[in-house]
């Protein structure tokens, strides 16, 4: 399923997948992945995700 909370968090703080990913220390393709659903990605990443875009697990990982 694609995570579209997250895009959408990331854009909001102006972000490219690039930039998320730098500063989270993986590739652009992680975040796209991640993005489309194609990607599981560890809690650490999450959490690493999460503090860059200063959102909660819940906020971009909770699916409804």
């Amino acid at each position: 399923m694609k995570n579209l909370k997250l895009k959408s968090a990331r854009v909001e703080k102006d972000l490219s997948q690039e930039d998320l990913a730098k500063a989270v220390g993986v590739t652009r393709q992680t975040i796209g992945l991640i993005e489309l659903g194609r990607y599981n990605p560890s809690l650490h990443l999450c959490i690493a995700i999460c503090k860059q875009l200063s959102r909660t697990l819940d906020d971009l990982f909770w699916e409804e």
